[in-house]
C-alpha cells in the first residue's frame, strides 16, 4: 500500500522509519530524482509526520486532522519553512536564505530555522528547486547544513547531485527517488482524471520515463504530437537547423504569451531531445535500444546515418543541457532556439562539439 497516498517510494519510508527508531535521523537531506515523481509531496508528508501533534513521529503516520497536520498541508505551519525559485527568476534569490543586504542573517531561512519552535519541538525547512541554487546561495547554506540547529531538519529537493556544489553534497544525506513504474504512472493519470482512456494513459506512461509530471506535460502541452516530428528531424544525417528552429518556435509559442509557460515548454522540448540522444549514445556504445517502438525506430535510423559515434551523441546532450541552463537566464528566447538548432547542426557536420 502506498505510504500516505504517495506511490512508488515505500522503501524510502522504511529507511526513514528505521532512522527514527534508532534516533539517527539526519538533519540535512538532498532529495534527488526525476521531476514529477513525488519528491516535494514526500517532503511535505515527512514534515507533517515530524510535526503531527496526535501521533508519534516514529510511526510515520500523521493523523492529517490535528492543527499541525492541517497547517502543514496548507503550508502555513509556523515551524515549516519553505523556499522555492520565483517563476521570474533564474536562481533562488539569496535574500530568501539569509536576508537582504541590510538584514543579513537577521532574516531568511537560515535565520528562521535557528529560532525556537513555535508549536512543537522541531523546525522543518524545505528548499524546492534546489537545482537553481547559484554559488552565492549554495554557499550561504553551508554552515546551516553542516551544523543544523537542534531538532531541525532541512530538505533540499532537486533532480541530481551533479547540479549541486560538492560542498552541498558532502553536507547532506542524499536520498535517491526512483522513477515510477509505468503501470503506476498510467493509473495515477486515470485516477486523477487527467486521462479518461486507459490506452492513452499507458502510452503516455511509456513516454514519461516514470514521471507523472512529464506525462501531464504531454497531455497539456501538445508535446506528444510534436515528439515524432522532433525525432525524425534529429535522426537525419544532416540536421536542418532552420526548419527545426521554426518548428520548435511554433511549439513554444503555443504554450501562450506568459514567459514562464514558454520557458517550461522549451525545457520539455530539450528534455525530449536529450532522451533521444541518450538512447542513441547507448545504442552506439553497444547497448540495448529503447522499449518505445517509435523512438527505437528513429534511434536505429540515426545510429546508421549520423557520423561520429557515441561522442557526437554525448556532445549533443551536453549542448542541450547548456541550452536548458540558459533558458532561465532571460536570454532572448528566439535567439536561444536558433542557437540551439544551429549548434546541433554544426555538431552533426563536424562530428564534435564546437569550441565557443
Amino acid at each position: 500500500m502506498a505510504w500516505q497516498g504517495i506511490e512508488g517510494h515505500d522503501e524510502l519510508v522504511e529507511r526513514f522509519r528505521s532512522a527514527l527508531a534508532r534516533g539517527r535521523l539526519s538533519g540535512s537531506f538532498l532529495f534527488v530524482g526525476p521531476a514529477g515523481i513525488g519528491k516535494h509531496t514526500f517532503a511535505l508528508k515527512m514534515a507533517q509526520t515530524l510535526l503531527c501533534q496526535a501521533r508519534p513521529e516514529i510511526d510515520l503516520d500523521p493523523c492529517g486532522t490535528c492543527g499541525a497536520c492541517t497547517q502543514v498541508a496548507a503550508q502555513t505551519h509556523p515551524d515549516l519553512l519553505t523556499v522555492a525559485k520565483p517563476v521570474d527568476r533564474a536562481y533562488i534569490p539569496v535574500q530568501l536564505l539569509i536576508g537582504d543586504k541590510d538584514h543579513r542573517m537577521r532574516e531568511g531561512l537560515c535565520h528562521d530555522i535557528a529560532l525556537k519552535p513555535y508549536m512543537g519541538d522541531r523546525k522543518i525547512a524545505i528548499i524546492d528547486d534546489a537545482d537553481f541554487l547559484n554559488a552565492e546561495g549554495a554557499n550561504s547554506l553551508l554552515k546551516t547544513l553542516e551544523e543544523p540547529p537542534p531538532r531541525s531538519v532541512l530538505i533540499l529537493v532537486g533532480t541530481t547531485p551533479a547540479k549541486q556544489l560538492p560542498t552541498i553534497r558532502s553536507r547532506c544525506r542524499v536520498i535517491r527517488f526512483d522513477p515510477l513504474p509505468e503501470d503506476t504512472v498510467a493509473d495515477l493519470l486515470v485516477r486523477g482524471g487527467h486521462v479518461t482512456d486507459p490506452g492513452q494513459a499507458r502510452k503516455l506512461a511509456q513516454l514519461a520515463d516514470g514521471s507523472v509530471g512529464r506525462a501531464l506535460q504531454m497531455v497539456d502541452g501538445g508535446l506528444a504530437e510534436f515528439r515524432p516530428k522532433l525525432f525524425a528531424a534529429l535522426s537525419r544525417p544532416v540536421l536542418e537547423s532552420v526548419r527545426l528552429a521554426s518548428a520548435a518556435q511554433s511549439l513554444i509559442e503555443d504554450a501562450g504569451k506568459e514567459a514562464p509557460k514558454r520557458r517550461a515548454r522549451f525545457h520539455q522540448l530539450l528534455d525530449t531531445a536529450i532522451d533521444f540522444y541518450r538512447h542513441l549514445m547507448r545504442v552506439l556504445s553497444g547497448g540495448a535500444g529503447p522499449d518505445d517502438p517509435e523512438l527505437a525506430q528513429h534511434v536505429s535510423e540515426a545510429a546508421g546515418k549520423i557520423a561520429g559515434g557515441a561522442e557526437v551523441a554525448a556532445a549533443c546532450i551536453d549542448h542541450c543541457l547548456e541550452t536548458s541552463e540558459s533558458i532561465d537566464r532571460n536570454v532572448h528566447q528566439t535567439t536561444l532556439i536558433e542557437f540551439w538548432a544551429d549548434r546541433l547542426a554544426e555538431i552533426y557536420r563536424t562530428g564534435y562539439a564546437p569550441v565557443r
